[in-house]
């Protein structure tokens, strides 16, 4: 192990282990601490995907003082772990909690430990600032630990960019490309050569990324409704515009949409630093093709999960060792390198399984491009409604795209029906 690299997995150990002290505990982040005694058994649930199957493996045989049983959980996650919750029968001690769930959970939060209680607080600094917020109460509790985030970017086919005559550097694409203007313009110069190809690839991810460039969505601390607001009228035009400008590709599903990437119909994609596992695994033929650039404005977040120790947890010390063990920046680096999980650590940027260039991105390193946008992501606030309130924009924003209705009744039904759903869920 180089030296850099133990310094950071050491001090990671220090800092956890101080954090639990208090409670009685020494916590174990670096793979090479040695765990403390504990319940004979704790169960611990993820979905597919959500953690690297290897460094779970390695922590069964890691914490060998205890019986940890993993379990895959598949379906609906959320659904299937509240009516576990709701029945208090097999409640798993650690579970994960998809960021799409985590705004809804933290109205729950008495389901949950507050992992400050267990030295979370001490680990604060070594995560990006925005995340940790996401999983912690208004009051400050925190019940989500972070697994992974999905600072977004611009995934770009280099070769049909330069048969356009479009900048082909990823560092020329994101300075040429900085406002959804130019990005749009571009996009209408690359049609213009390659008439199949469209430079946006989907009206709902744009929609995404553009609401979660600011500061504030659907919803304020208040809990009152912002969504007829300018920040989210600001987002909705950038859509209706790249749609009249014609950039953006028609709606493709399942097997179309790796057509799509494969075929060079999808020129460009904006998506989450996940989206690049999603790339590999779809656009079969294409490597050392794509690149990586910024996003046009700055850079939104999209996915990303979090590890949680529930109410029923049987040694909840124990426990936030295997996470803090699970989620140190070396295994994070693992489970980036297996899982495309990108961590929500910054110190674990600089390490080896970050840094190499990434042969199916021409060799590019890709962390220059989405290290500094997930330290760029702003601080959004997420009311547990958030998710029901905004939907029905995204719903009206795919009846433009794929029905041509018009923007502007489109924008008046969506605000009506957000308003509707708003109330329903006790919003002002």
């Amino acid at each position: 192990m180089e030296l850099s690299r133990r310094h950071l997995l050491l001090s990671f150990a220090a800092a956890a282990i101080g954090g639990t002290a208090a409670c009685g505990s020494g916590s174990t982040a670096s793979s090479g601490a040695s765990p403390s005694a504990g319940a004979e058994e704790l169960t611990l649930w993820y979905w597919g995907g959500g953690l690297s199957d290897k460094v779970v493996a390695d922590a069964v045989k890691h914490f060998s003082q205890t019986k940890l049983k993993p379990s895959v959980i598949g379906g609906d996650f959320k659904q299937k772990l509240v009516t576990t919750m709701n029945g208090r029968k097999f409640v798993p001690d650690i579970t994960g909690i998809k960021g799409e769930n985590i705004a809804s959970m933290l109205d729950e939060a008495e389901r949950f430990i507050d992992l400050n209680t267990l030295g979370a607080d001490k680990l604060a600094s070594q995560y990006v600032e925005w995340k940790w917020k996401q999983g912690s109460t208004k009051d400050g509790k925190l019940i989500g630990f972070p697994i992974d985030i999905g600072p977004t970017a611009m995934f770009y086919r280099e070769d049909i960019f330069k048969k356009a005559g479009l900048p082909t550097d990823p560092k020329e694409v994101s300075a040429e490309m900085s406002t959804w203007d130019d990005l749009f313009t571009a996009g209408q110069k690359l049609k213009k050569a390659v008439p199949d190809a469209y430079i946006v690839d989907g009206a709902e991810g744009l929609w995404d990324v553009a609401v979660g460039q600011g500061p504030k969505r659907f919803i304020d601390e208040s809990n009152k409704f912002i969504g007829d607001q300018a920040h989210i009228r600001t987002a909705w035009d950038v859509v209706i515009k790249g749609l009249q400008m014609e950039v953006v590709a028609p709606k493709f599903d399942g097997q179309d949409k790796n057509a799509a990437m494969t075929n060079g119909k999808y020129a460009a994609i904006s998506g989450a630093a996940w989206m690049a596992l999603d790339i590999k695994n779809g656009a079969q033929g294409t490597e050392g093709k794509w690149r990586v650039a910024q996003n046009p404005v700055g850079p939104a977040n999209i996915g990303g999960s979090f590890l949680a120790l529930t109410q029923q947890c049987r040694d909840p010390k124990l426990a936030f060792e295997i996470i803090t063990w699970l989620l140190s920046p070396e295994n994070a680096a693992k489970g980036f390198t297996d899982a495309a999980l990108f961590p929500a650590s910054p110190a674990t940027y600089s390490m080896p399984a970050m840094t190499e260039g990434d042969p199916f991105f021409g060799g590019q390193v890709t962390i220059e491009v989405l290290g500094e946008a997930a330290k760029k992501v702003p601080v959004q606030y997420e009311a547990p409604a958030d998710a029901a309130v905004g939907q029905p924009f995204k719903d009206e924003i795919v009846n433009v795209w794929t029905k041509g209705k018009d923007a502007g009744a489109a924008w008046n039904d969506a605000v009506a029906t957000a308003k509707q759903v708003a109330e329903r869920q006790g919003v002002s």
